[in-house]
């Protein structure tokens, strides 16, 4: 992209011109010096392809201090491990370097094993310095001293609260200030079929009554189509997403900030409306993240939730999964054509809501904070809609745009394409105001747990697959009351088991 020189300047000046006036009082670079052994043993590290010095500005531009941070390394963690991600994370580093002169080794780590690398590398002192992770992991490691809160509540505030998306700020959030610095996400989705609700003269589906209104008008089993279609597999994490987008929505809370509420009215009402809506118009038997996508691609089913990675493939542009309704074949992006998607919807005591997903980057304990910071920093202004490219279907940028531009990193977004074996941009199928739909889901981005200072024990939840074992029962027969109770009683565990770890 364009690099915005006005916004590098304005961020950057002040910074470097404090570095150079007090260059004798700097601290060492974090990481250089062999003592992180335990650390690389536990990873897999790819140092980053660098260049030594920033280019001189074009003679009409005002000449800026080179190489500010040369000599000085940072080591960066990132749950990205796909190669492409990777080669597109490099390039990124490959720009920070040649602006500042700071180095950056890249740590491709495996999300799953995150929570016990950081544990591990806290002990020997050698953590990242920046590391790129899910919000899952934010609070319970900004709760055990993992994170330098204040320096990511900085970047925030030197970039500007207003440019980011104010859900995902919340998220991150933990006792009224912000633990990590939020990139990229996304949000669950209820899709639609457009044509079929239209031709019935149905309401878009946003809330439960008109959910099940739409299910009944429109389930026909003999015909090959059910009304709704969702992840009920226990053993999946997707099928925790899919309810709690569902609990949410209901006003159904994990917590109220200090004791476990999954046997609420609202929970309990929440249960009873995802079983009708499974046993009444869904499919038989299991389902999950394939088996549903395949049900809707088949054009056999009126509704679905799922994440927004499904809208390149349902535009026809990633073979392995592909539409196989009757019109696709003569015309492949029928559906993408003839869905409508509905981010936030609402139950009958609750308000509209969407499950959101955000990646954020966090600055660890005895990070090297100056060089950190203005990684990140430029992470999200120069290198910021290069590294949304690499997925834009589940990639929304958190943030919009700088002070210079409201919404220019946000419009960079739209520009992009999307798409595994060819590539388009998803405003072709989709249209304007589908994308504004999506982008402005952001905002109400909403999780179990996070804003009651909870994410550890959300962690756990996901882990143990509480609620998705939990609604296994209630679909097999077991009572709403019961099934949430159960529920209510297995994370009450879950929570004593963390505070007696914690003690």
């Amino acid at each position: 992209m364009t690099t915005n020189k006005r916004e590098r300047r304005r961020l950057w000046g002040a910074r470097w011109l404090a570095i150079l006036l007090a260059a004798a009082l700097v601290a060492a670079a974090c990481g250089d010096d062999g003592d992180d052994e335990e650390a690389e043993e536990a990873t897999t590290t790819t140092e980053a392809t660098t260049t030594s010095a920033a280019e001189e500005e074009d003679d009409d531009e005002p000449e800026e201090p080179a190489a500010p941070f040369e000599g000085r390394t940072i080591k960066f963690w990132s749950t990205e491990t796909q190669p492409e991600r990777l080669e597109a994370t490099q390039a990124i580093i490959a720009r920070f370097t040649e602006a500042t002169g700071a180095q950056v080794e890249l740590t491709a780590a495996d999300e799953n094993q995150l929570p016990e690398l950081m544990l591990v590398n806290a002990a020997s002192a050698t953590l990242p310095d920046v590391v790129f992770h899910p919000i899952d992991f934010t609070t319970g490691w900004a709760a055990q001293g993992l994170l330098e809160v204040e320096a990511a509540a900085a970047v925030i505030e030197t970039l500007g609260a207003d440019t980011f998306s104010a859900g995902a700020i919340d998220l991150v959030t933990v006792d009224g200030q912000a633990a990590a610095v939020p990139s990229d996400g996304w949000g669950q989705l209820l899709l639609y079929r457009t044509d079929l609700f239209d031709a019935a003269g149905l309401d878009a589906p946003d809330t439960f009554d008109k959910i099940e209104a739409a299910a009944d008008a429109l389930h026909d089993p003999g015909n090959n189509l059910v009304g709704f279609t969702a992840s009920t597999d226990p053993a999946a994490v997707f099928t925790q997403q899919t309810f709690e987008h569902v609990a949410l929505a209901n006003g159904c809370e994990l917590t109220d900030g200090t004791n476990i509420t999954l046997d609420s009215d609202n929970c309990v009402e929440a249960i009873e409306f995802f079983t009708t809506m499974i046993n009444d118009y869904s499919v038989q038997g299991l389902q999950d993240v394939v088996t549903t996508r395949a049900t809707y691609f088949a054009g056999e089913a009126a509704m679905i939730i799922w994440s927004p990675f499904i809208l390149d493939e349902m535009a026809g542009l990633r073979d392995a999964a592909t539409p196989a309704c009757d019109e696709c074949a003569d015309n492949p992006t029928f559906l993408a054509e003839n869905s409508g998607i509905v981010p936030s919807f609402s139950g009958p005591s609750g308000s509209p809501a969407q499950y959101g997903q955000v990646s954020a980057m966090g600055i660890g304990a005895g990070a090297d904070v100056e060089v950190a910071q203005a990684f990140i920093e430029f992470w999200l202004s120069d290198g910021y809609v290069d590294w949304l490219a690499v997925a834009p279907e589940g990639k929304l940028p958190m943030r919009r745009g700088n002070a210079d531009d409201p919404t220019v990193y946000l419009e960079g977004w739209k520009t992009l394409e999307t798409g595994v074996d060819r590539k388009a941009k998803l405003a072709d199928f989709y249209g304007a105001e589908i994308i504004d739909t999506l982008v402005a889901g952001t905002d109400g981005f909403s999780r179990w747990g996070f804003t009651q200072g909870e994410g550890e024990l959300v962690g756990s939840l996901y882990t143990t697959l509480v609620v998705p074992e939990g609604l296994g029962d209630a679909l097999a027969g077991t009572s709403a009351a019961n099934a949430a109770a159960t529920m209510q009683s297995r994370a009450e565990e879950e929570k004593e088991l963390l505070s007696s770890d914690d003690g």
